[in-house]
């Protein structure tokens, strides 16, 4: 009998995770999330054991040979998921700050459809609506958070409580754009790839999350990373903003039908 084919697929980039990704992968497994979903981890060439890790478990690992940054992973997973005529896919992080729970709850936003009809093309697991479960942050990444929320509701008149998750539940029509040359910030995908979103017409809704602090591993936005972040990522939400607003770069590319 042929195996019927899954329509959401479950992207995890990794990068030196070998104490964190083993027991996410095992409760990913949960019956109500392997019957819908494959599960895809994108090494970014990790020093440890993360992708022997990932085979044991007898799921699908693409390695980078050099570490290329968590957007080069992102978007290799788009690409896969192109290719492979997924229909969702759902990212997370690999250091079990985004608590499984998550998936069901995103997949299912992704399958509702507004008062008009419409499904969201992003659902974004916010850590600060009612209803969510989050773990303290510190006063710096406070700072930029509601510097970008400021700064995509001034460019788009949208008000996205947290617009820097990781967690996020994306539509064929959104991520087919991410898959495509020139459409995603390879480097540090973030606040300004949700501002590039709205701007050039795509749905973009929030939900509440349940996330836990990392516990293992050394986070990307230890040390002084996260004020660099700020300023980078700032100065990246306003550059973007440039590039559709006055120059039109890609606008009305959410109306064009997604080819692969």
């Amino acid at each position: 009998m042929k195996k019927e084919k899954k329509k959401l697929l479950i992207m995890i980039p990794a990068y030196n995770e070998e104490k964190n990704i083993g027991e996410l992968l095992e409760q990913l497994k949960r019956p109500e999330i392997a019957t819908v979903a494959d599960v895809l981890v994108m090494d970014d060439a990790s020093k440890d054991n993360t992708r022997h890790i990932v085979l044991n478990k007898q799921l699908e690992v693409v390695t980078h040979v050099f570490n290329l940054g968590y957007g080069s992973g992102l978007q290799v997973g788009y690409k896969y998921a192109v290719r492979n005529d997924y229909d969702y896919v759902i990212q997370m992080d690999a250091d079990g700050q985004h608590d499984v729970s998550n998936v069901m709850r995103i997949y299912e936003k992704l399958l509702s459809a507004d008062e008009n009809g419409k499904c969201p093309d992003i659902v974004i697991g916010s850590r600060f609506m009612e209803g969510s479960e989050t773990f303290p942050i510190s006063n710096v990444k406070k700072l930029a958070i509601r510097m970008f929320r400021f700064l995509i509701k001034l460019g788009t008149g949208k008000k996205i409580l947290d617009p820097t998750s990781g967690l996020q539940g994306l539509s064929r029509r959104a991520f087919g754009f991410y898959a495509g040359y020139n459409h995603f910030d390879d480097k540090y995908p973030d606040a300004n790839m949700i501002m590039q979103m709205l701007l050039l017409g795509y749905r973009v809704v929030e939900i509440p999350a349940v996330m836990h602090a990392r516990t293992e591993g050394v986070s990307m936005h230890s040390g002084l990373k996260p004020i660099l972040y700020m300023l980078r990522m700032m100065f990246s939400i306003i550059a973007v903003w440039i590039r559709i607003k006055i120059y039109r770069v890609d606008v009305g590319a959410a109306n064009e039908e997604m080819v692969s």
